[in-house]
């Protein structure tokens, strides 16, 4: 187990990550900032220097979604989706895969992202299982972990906004 800053990352089994994170906000605002584009470009970019450009989301079962980030010298990296289970404020279950510019291009991935709220606060779990053991231990190897972290203490400051 790992944490970065509220962060905590685990690798519980050969090819699974799990990320837990608890917001100082409602559930049903959590849900709305990971699952509306324009609050989702609001902290969805990663480290510095990089920014969504592109935010498509359709909200449905079988609807797709699709990322594309720039980086400030021009680089791109893409990724995109289809969801498969989704419980509106609750649960998402989609499959994601990096289209382009991922250095390892780990293959199609699942996340599920399940919110809890006790109290006014939302514990986020998301657990994310790749392909392989070598394609899950590649994307930690990239720093992802450290680009995650950002981004959730981006949304924690979007929250606090809302």
């Amino acid at each position: 187990m790992k944490t970065i800053g509220a962060l905590t990352i685990s690798a519980p089994g050969d090819r699974e990550l799990v990320m837990t994170r608890i917001f100082d906000a409602p559930r049903r605002l959590v849900f709305d900032a990971m699952t509306k584009p324009e609050l989702l470009k609001r902290w969805l970019f990663g480290p510095p220097g990089w920014a969504m450009t592109v935010c498509e989301v359709d909200l449905q079962v079988g609807g797709k979604f699709r990322h594309v980030w720039r980086n400030d010298d021009g680089r791109e990296m893409a990724m995109s989706g289809v969801h498969r289970e989704i419980v509106p404020g609750e649960r998402i279950v989609r499959t994601e895969s990096f289209d382009f510019g991922c250095p390892t291009q780990a293959g199609e991935q699942v996340g599920t992202l399940v919110l809890t709220e006790q109290g006014g606060m939302t514990k986020m779990t998301l657990t994310v299982l790749y392909p392989s053991r070598e394609a899950r231990d590649g994307t930690l190897a990239t720093g992802a972990d450290q680009g995650l972290a950002a981004g959730y203490d981006r949304l924690a400051d979007i929250l606090a906004g809302l």
